[in-house]
């Protein structure tokens, strides 16, 4: 399996995993993950889906903020990452559903609950396998991160034109090409903090996040684009029945707030819908307390009382987090729906 050249030191550096597995899903894909945090087995659980071009690495630095107190699985989509790239027939959003469901039963020990947490093409993976066995039995609440459920091209803003229908066309000609993208220069870190991060974004951070980008192979970049762009997960929104909460960052140029916005109204059961300001699409990158924040909400809402007593939550201001983690959690703007 390839090893991406991710950065190898900071809070960005990849953590390793306390334990790796091989998951197989339906078709028989093989995926890499990982199980980071305490052995034991009774500490609240938390599967958090990368999104497209990214892999296990974009979460380093949320697993840093969750690691301590919670056991976290993260996995690579297929063709990203450690993954094996789709045979023909494997790019599709029932394939995501199909690795997310494997991911659920084989790696979290058996009758325990997470909550699952999905990150742009992540957060349609939960949708896509919304009404899914797994994720209803599983998943104890979701969070649905800079993402969205359809006319995604239609509604990105990275080109900044009026006309729906040319930022449609020049949208999917960028995010269909093939071609590798090359080294990590000075330009393409410029090019992609503009299209993917908010513009207080730290060079530590883009640098993060442009290796993660760049590692991932033009082949299944393109596979995922052209899945993306006939996106069309509406009437999956409404089968998470359980506790959904949104976030989003109101600089978010490849899902803006109107995705998220219309994803709160139509869930059944939301807890909430979380605006960043000024944070771009790469939101646990760019703010992973406040996204981290929410996910403890969940867990303290939603899952701790399934677990031992001896877990220990206290509350700093509007986000719960476990006893003795320090800092309290960042300002958020926060509508419940």
């Amino acid at each position: 399996m390839r090893r991406a050249p991710y950065v190898t030191s900071g809070p960005y550096a990849p953590p390793t995993g306390a334990h790796e597995l091989t998951v197989t899903s339906a078709d028989g894909a093989r995926l890499h993950a990982e199980l980071h945090g305490p052995a034991d087995p009774a500490a609240p659980a938390v599967v958090l889906v990368h999104g497209w071009t990214c892999s296990t690495a974009f979460w380093a630095p949320v697993l840093r903020e969750l690691a301590a107190d919670h056991r976290v699985i993260v996995y690579d989509q297929r063709g990203h990452g450690r993954s094996a790239a789709p045979g023909p027939g494997g790019y599709s959003t029932d394939a995501l559903a199909d690795d997310l469901e494997a991911v659920l039963e084989q790696a979290l020990e058996p009758g325990r609950r997470a909550v699952v947490v999905g990150h742009s093409m992540g957060g349609m993976t939960v949708m896509a396998a919304a009404g899914r066995p797994a994720l209803r039995e599983r998943a104890a609440a979701v969070v649905l991160c800079s993402t969205g459920a359809s006319r995604l091209v239609e509604r990105a803003r990275v080109v900044p034109l009026r006309s729906e229908r040319a930022r449609a066309r020049i949208h999917r000609a960028i995010l269909g090409a093939r071609v590798p993208m090359g080294p990590v220069t000075p330009v393409a870190k410029r090019l992609l903090r503009y299209g993917t991060m908010g513009p207080g974004s730290a060079p530590a951070m883009v640098e993060a996040c442009a290796r993660i980008v760049h590692a991932c192979p033009g082949a299944v970049r393109a596979g995922w684009a052209h899945v993306m762009g006939g996106l069309d997960l509406d009437a999956r929104v409404g089968l998470l029945t359980m506790p959904a909460t949104v976030i989003v960052g109101t600089a978010d140029r490849l899902t803006p707030p109107e995705h998220a916005r219309a994803i709160a109204a139509a869930l059944p059961h939301c807890t909430g819908l979380t605006e960043l300001p000024g944070l771009g699409h790469m939101t646990p990158v760019e703010d992973p307390g406040a996204v981290s924040g929410v996910i403890r909400r969940l867990v303290m809402d939603h899952l701790v009382t399934e677990y031992t007593e001896e877990t220990e939550y206290t509350e700093y201001g509007d986000a719960p987090r476990a006893a003795g983690t320090g800092e309290a959690p960042h300002t958020v703007e926060e509508r419940t729906s």
